[in-house]
């Protein structure tokens, strides 16, 4: 039986519990510090029931379930009856020699494919006691100190101060306590204190939050805080459409002589997120296959502009705002959109005087 034959089908679902595991995903990797140092796993768990936690678990935690697994469901073993028997999906094998971090670092891709068709498989196995065990929050899970789970963290984000306000009423505002202590990287991330309160002023992310604290205003994990009051579900950090959740859509073109290669790329974000020159540029490249080309938008009057630095990318989306009315775009879907030309071309553009 090939795997993706065997996987769970959507009739299945209903029939497992809202505390089991249905997906997660490796968030950082942490570095452990004894008579042994080793890295293990901070895994972002989700359940059927929609609760969510973090994990913590070594690569020598996940080739024991393999192996439990396998002795199990494995179809090699001729003794077994083939009615319990099932494909596993194969988990990235050990690695001997190098840097332990870059080796924990090398395995999350891996890893997370493991997890994601290991929780795809039928109900029989996803509900096995071992697996359960594995994806389970111990209380020594609970109590641990998150770090700043760096993969959940978006790639960019321009934070913009909010309006100055008199007095922040402290019993209507969107709040939250701070659980542990978090040192900002970078002028993007808030630095919070534990038993500080934080003014919430909008969701990143499924993960971040954006907040003031102390007269500073940037970003943080929402695991470091206890919600106190929610933002209203309505709340758009830019004022545009709320961020239902699952993928956004950015609308881009190529401009080739022979014609225009259109392309609606999904990606895992906000779509007020405000990404930065150099991500889109990636992006673009990685979509098209093409690597000397050009960034640019269309302003109100229809002429292409071309982006060269961050600051380009911040006019692009102040003037899509603008006139964002005129333009009706699904709620997932950006309001900007991207022209890709090649570099050398400068005839896309209007250079009458």
């Amino acid at each position: 039986m090939s795997l993706p034959r065997q996987l769970r089908l959507e009739s299945d679902f209903d029939q497992l519990p809202d505390d089991v595991a249905v997906s997660a995903t490796i968030a950082d990797i942490e570095e452990t510090k004894g008579f042994i140092d080793y890295y293990r796993f901070a895994i972002e768990v989700k359940t059927k029931g929609g609760s969510k936690y973090l994990i913590y678990r070594r690569y020598k935690e996940f080739s024991n379930l393999h192996h439990d697994l396998q002795s199990k469901y494995s179809p090699e073993d001729p003794d077994k009856p083939r009615a319990n028997c099932c494909i596993l999906p194969t988990l990235p094998g050990k690695v001997y020699l190098g840097n332990k971090q870059e080796i924990a670092e090398s395995r999350i891709p891996g890893l997370n494919t493991y997890m994601k068709r290991l929780l795809s498989l039928p109900t029989r196995v996803v509900l096995d006691h071992t697996l359960r065990l594995f994806f389970y929050q111990t209380e020594q899970d609970s109590q641990h100190r998150p770090r700043a789970l760096r993969r959940l963290r978006p790639p960019t984000r321009k934070v913009k101060a909010p309006d100055v306000k008199p007095k922040m009423d402290l019993f209507s505002s969107p709040r939250a306590e701070v659980m542990f202590d978090f040192r900002g990287n970078d002028k993007l991330e808030l630095s919070l204190k534990k038993g500080e309160v934080v003014f919430l002023l909008s969701r990143v992310n499924a993960d971040w939050l954006e907040g003031t604290l102390n007269n500073q205003t940037g970003i943080f994990p929402g695991s470091f805080v206890n919600i106190i009051k929610s933002l209203p579900i309505s709340e758009s950090d830019r004022g545009e459409s709320p961020y239902i959740g699952g993928y956004s859509c950015l609308h881009c073109f190529l401009l080739k002589p022979s014609g225009v290669d259109t392309r609606d790329v999904c990606v895992e974000e906000d779509v007020s997120i405000q990404p930065s020159y150099q991500d889109l540029l990636t992006r673009m490249r990685s979509v098209f296959k093409v690597e000397d080309i050009a960034l640019n938008y269309r302003d109100p009057e229809g002429d292409l502009i071309r982006i060269i630095d961050d600051e380009d990318v911040l006019l692009m989306i102040q003037e899509s705002r603008g006139h964002r009315r005129s333009v009706k775009r699904p709620v997932n879907q950006f309001l900007w959109e991207l022209y890709v030309t090649m570099t050398l071309d400068l005839s896309v553009y209007n250079t009458e005087i």
